[in-house]
């Protein structure tokens, strides 16, 4: 079995991307594409085969390919993104993953983005966001019932995506920002918080026995670190002006 990280370069249209919680300013395309060149190769040296699918001129949020899948062990669910805009970035997606995995998808009324689903173990926790909706977490649930996942919908109102309030970063630890989100939704799991004066410090990516993390968080990276979080540090810092984070721009999965 290949460890493959999907991903998709920079859209030269990222500066009219979706932004939801942050105030436009303005983003580099070159530091930005340099930044995501750095993200690749950190995922290939810690293992993972790269999947790099054709850069989207027209589609200005398609590097956070994560929005567009949930990729299981069994199964793929092919989304319903809330951002109309981002709905076409589903189709090149869903073609790479045909060879890998059946394909299920969200079907409307439902919306979803990928980041709105956080997996630990055979629990599925989805946030109830301004871009997933109650409707497809209900088909989630129906889904993925027959494969031994539970289902459990969580409201998010002060942040994008769940993951923006929560992440795995070892198989039995979650960093949090608790003001975002409730830790004790999350059951039988070691806790980590957030630094109080850094709120979007929650979005870790864990590739085995590490996770890659945005050095714009210094205070958050020492509690990481004094729990035995081993890191690998990435500066995102372009792409979070897109309210893009380090769980964004991969889909990660054995095949």
């Amino acid at each position: 079995m290949r460890r493959i990280a999907i991903t998709r370069d920079v859209s030269p249209a990222i500066t009219r991307c979706e932004l939801t919680h942050l105030q436009r300013a303005p983003i580099d395309l070159e530091i930005a594409r340099s930044q995501h060149r750095a993200y690749e190769k950190e995922l290939e040296r810690l293992g993972w085969s790269l999947l790099r699918l054709p850069v989207e001129p027209d589609l200005p949020d398609s590097v956070f390919v994560e929005d567009a899948a949930i990729v299981l062990d069994e199964v793929a669910v092919i989304t319903r993104p809330g951002a109309p805009s981002r709905r076409p970035e589903t189709a090149a997606v869903a073609e790479a993953l045909r060879p890998y995995r059946l394909l299920l998808t969200i079907e409307e009324p439902g919306t979803m983005d990928g980041g709105d689903v956080l997996r630990i173990d055979r629990d599925l926790y989805i946030g109830v966001s301004r871009r997933t909706n109650e409707a497809a977490v209900e088909q989630m649930k129906r889904a993925l019932a027959r494969f031994g996942y539970r289902v459990t919908g969580i409201e998010v109102s002060e942040c994008l995506h769940l993951k923006s309030a929560v992440t795995l970063v070892d198989q039995e630890t979650i960093l949090i920002n608790p003001r975002w989100v409730i830790p004790g939704f999350f059951q039988g799991v070691r806790v980590i918080e957030t630094d109080p004066g850094e709120p979007y410090a929650a979005n870790g990516l864990l590739l085995g026995r590490r996770i890659l993390y945005p050095t714009a968080f210094p205070r958050t990276r020492e509690r990481l670190t004094g729990g035995g979080i081993r890191i690998v540090d990435i500066d995102m810092s372009e792409l979070a002006k897109a309210e893009g984070a380090v769980t964004c721009c991969s889909i990660l999965f054995e095949g």
